[in-house]
């Protein structure tokens, strides 16, 4: 079985975003692979983070129907809901990691997601909160998910 990989919006939004190349191919590598191995996975709170932000900053904005089939797609993994047990990990994770809350937010719902990594480049590479480590996607290849059956 894959490890499961929860995506943050930052990758989601250089896959979009045309204004760094280097950056949106190797977003589009990395989930082109989790489409492939079935072991994507993300929060509510990254797809509403996504819709505003591709359809308000980037340059070109997407079209608000493209933002809202891109999310419609993204469905399928599994877009894990914020409830009170999810609050709770993310006080926690607040609390003993000292992140942002949105960042403990979404390192709560990724662990509740029962996954082994985050792609995020927002947050710092390769550390880790419990059992899940934060991978920045444009400091290490997808190769990961090779040495990480």
């Amino acid at each position: 079985m894959n490890v499961l990989v929860f995506v943050d919006a930052n990758v989601l939004l250089y896959s979009e975003d045309s204004s760094d190349l280097k950056k949106q191919q190797t977003a589009l590598l990395w989930l082109d692979e989790l489409w492939r191995r079935q072991c994507g996975r993300i929060g509510v709170q990254t797809l509403n983070e996504f819709y505003v932000n591709a359809t308000r900053k980037l340059n070109p904005r997407l079209p608000q129907d493209d933002a809202r089939a891109k999310i419609r797609r993204y469905a399928a993994w599994q877009p894990w809901q914020i409830d009170q047990a999810t609050l709770e990990s993310a006080w926690s994770v607040q609390s003993r990691y000292g992140l942002h809350y949105w960042d403990s937010l979404l390192i709560a719902a990724a662990q509740h997601s029962g996954c082994r990594y985050v792609l995020s480049e927002d947050m710092a590479h390769q550390q880790y909160y419990g059992t899940l480590q934060v991978i920045n996607p444009f400091k290490i290849g997808i190769e990961l998910l090779d040495a990480n059956p």
